[in-house]
């Protein structure tokens, strides 16, 4: 059913729409849904779903209408394309082209399953059908995320009919302004995109400020390296942010609303748009919404990609013009933010959780994580993990939960070393705090902290000071210059990391990386400045030794390191292929055919390509 040029001009009228969304629904319908995803697009779901759609018109069904839908990130990327087929909710994974003919005949039509293409577990090799008995999944509690996967992003009417704007129908129909705001602050929601702050506390400090007009600006910055929390939810459930956007104009007095978005995120910005365009046609956006007098609109700003924007002084800049750089907040942006007037600033996941706390009531959400972190938390679980994706879990589960039921345990089988939460500011959490909860405060208190929610998991290979190393020259080069402290601190600290990764390291060079640590963190002018020697601390603390080996014993124990360990050839396993001698570059590898060979160490410079390509895992690092 279309809704273009449809304005809902009442909150009666509005559900009298869902409702009859709902009794249009043929139950005997088959459905076909296909993530188009920005995970899932990369492995070519969009030519799958072209073909889908080929296949509706070549082979219709004889009784059942059969439909083939879009969906937004379903958060298990490594195993896309992912294909869902309804009714029974067959979970299709790594689906191609050529296996699209097949799912239409047998599945869609069919109803036959298609045991090759649904998911087998590594350990126990028993084969789920359906998402439910995916342990990736069904350690999970997706409430934010709940849409993902099920509703069509560019379609208005489904996420009507899912229950969407449900929460602004009964802000605006039973709620006053202030009553919003105590409910979310019952719900003891935190900020989601790092800092934590308690949402209702800041939402009314924006309804008590003076100035007008007042802003609402939706956080979908997102900088951090390997994070797509917020791209995802963007992408694939654009609505729900919209929605709690238009509750908080509501509850602070707003009519002007802004989405900022990375001009990194294509797709989230295409959803979006057509979100907004179509919240408009049926009039949740725009003048006297559903006829209650309140009138809000939203507009989309793309982020010219500079991590400091993330930073909410930064982020106004920005909006207005200019550089992306940071104040002092001795004035809260509450109380003069964009264009010197008062601006609530939110992260987007912050934000789609509102219209679900306003529905189900602050005692539901609140009844979910722990005593001061309500709720669930997205994260995006990556790195030495077996499952990657996009997760969703109750505040409170446990690293090892999370790491081993939701990822899976750790690639290859081997040790789990540490856990870097908090985006690039986070720190490193060793494996003696696999059992501790993952909460706001708990984080903090283990020296990392929440961020937006980037979860690296690290196993046995890798350097930590190498990983410190990483961290900081992201850091260095995305620093604004503003204060001198984060231009010149990082630079500094990059300098002293580098050289002990190369086996320059000297005596006094941790107490000077400490030092220089605490001095960014005391004098820095904005968080991320404050932040950023959050991976050297942490390493330097939980995992001293391995900074003392790299100087005082000139090797790298994770040997990763150039120049700090060496390449050796273990002559049982080596047949002579000669395969090493032939594409080492410095011609360091000697020995005749069919027989070991060797490694002249003189001559090696470490680059690793006889490692690389060695068939047969002879090739050790010492």
């Amino acid at each position: 059913m279309s809704t273009v040029g449809t304005k809902i001009e009442s909150v009666k009228s509005l559900q009298d729409y869902r409702e009859e969304l709902l009794a249009g629904r043929d139950p005997a319908t088959r459905c076909v849904r296909v993530c188009i995803g920005t995970g899932c697009t990369a492995k070519g779901s969009l030519a799958v779903l072209e073909q889908f759609r080929k296949a509706a018109d070549e082979m219709p069904g004889d009784a059942e209408v059969v439909e083939s839908k879009c969906t937004g990130c379903h958060g298990f990327c490594e195993r896309g394309p992912i294909v869902v087929v309804d009714p029974g909710n067959v979970f299709y994974h790594g689906v191609q082209e050529e296996d699209v003919a097949e799912i239409w005949r047998e599945t869609a039509i069919g109803g036959r399953v298609l045991e090759r293409l649904l998911y087998e577990d590594d350990q126990t090799g028993k084969i789920a059908t359906t998402p439910d008995e995916i342990p990736f999944y069904s350690a999970q509690k997706r409430i934010v995320l709940a849409h993902n996967g099920v509703i069509d992003p560019t379609r208005i009417e489904e996420y009507i009919a899912a229950g969407g704007y449900a929460g602004l129908t009964k802000t605006l129909d039973s709620m006053q302004p202030d009553d919003v705001i105590d409910e979310i602050t019952r719900a003891g929601l935190r900020g989601r995109g790092g800092g934590g702050f308690l949402t209702g506390r800041k939402w009314r400090s924006a309804r008590r400020a003076d100035g007008e007009p007042k802003y609402v600006i939706a956080n979908g910055d997102e900088g951090d390296p390997g994070a797509f929390m917020d791209r995802s939810l963007m992408e694939g459930d654009p609505h729900a942010v919209i929605e709690g956007m238009i509750i908080a104009g509501y509850a602070i007095g707003s009519s002007r609303g802004t989405i900022y978005v990375r001009n990194e995120y294509p797709l989230a910005v295409k959803h979006l748009t057509a979100a907004i365009e179509q919240a408009r046609d049926l009039g949740l956006l725009g003048e006297n919404i559903l006829g209650s007098g309140h009138s809000f609109d939203v507009r989309i700003n793309r982020g010219a990609g500079a991590f400091v924007c993330g930073e909410s002084t930064a982020l106004m800049a920005s909006l207005e013009g200019r550089v992306g750089e940071p104040r002092a907040k001795y004035i809260h942006t509450v109380e003069s933010g964009l264009h010197g007037k008062p601006s609530l600033l939110n992260n987007v996941e912050t934000l789609a959780n509102v219209p679900q706390i306003i529905f189900n009531g602050a005692d539901w959400f609140a009844s979910c994580g722990t005593e001061k972190s309500k709720g669930t938390k997205i994260f995006s679980l990556v790195g030495k993990v077996k499952n990657t994706g996009l997760v969703e879990v109750p505040m409170g589960m446990t690293l090892r939960e999370i790491v081993y039921d939701v990822g899976g345990g750790i690639r290859d089988d081997k040790q789990f070393k540490a856990v870097q939460t908090g985006g690039p500011s986070g720190g490193c959490i060793p494996a003696e705090f696999l059992d501790e909860p993952v909460d706001f405060d708990r984080l903090t208190e283990l020296g990392s902290m929440m961020g937006s929610g980037g979860m690296i998991v690290l196993d046995e290979d890798d350097c930590m000071v190498h990983v410190a190393k990483y961290f900081l020259q992201f850091l260095k080069a995305e620093s604004c210059g503003k204060c001198t402290p984060c231009r010149e601190g990082t630079a500094q600290m990059l300098e002293v990391l580098t050289r002990i990764t190369k086996g320059k390291g000297r005596e006094g060079d941790i107490p000077l990386l400490e030092g220089l640590g605490e001095l960014l963190e005391d004098t820095a002018l904005c968080a991320l400045g404050k932040t950023a020697a959050y991976p050297v601390l942490s390493t330097v603390r939980r995992f001293r030794e391995e900074y003392e080996a790299h100087i005082v014993e000139g090797r790298c124990p994770a040997k990763q390191c150039p120049g700090l360990f060496r390449y050796e050839i273990n002559a049982e396993i080596c047949n002579g292929c000669r395969l090493c001698a032939k594409r080492c570059p410095v011609d360091a590898i000697t020995g005749e055919k069919k027989k070991p060979h060797k490694i002249v160490q003189e001559k090696c410079t470490n680059c690793g390509t006889c490692f690389d390509v060695c068939p047969f895992s002879s090739i050790m690092k010492v």
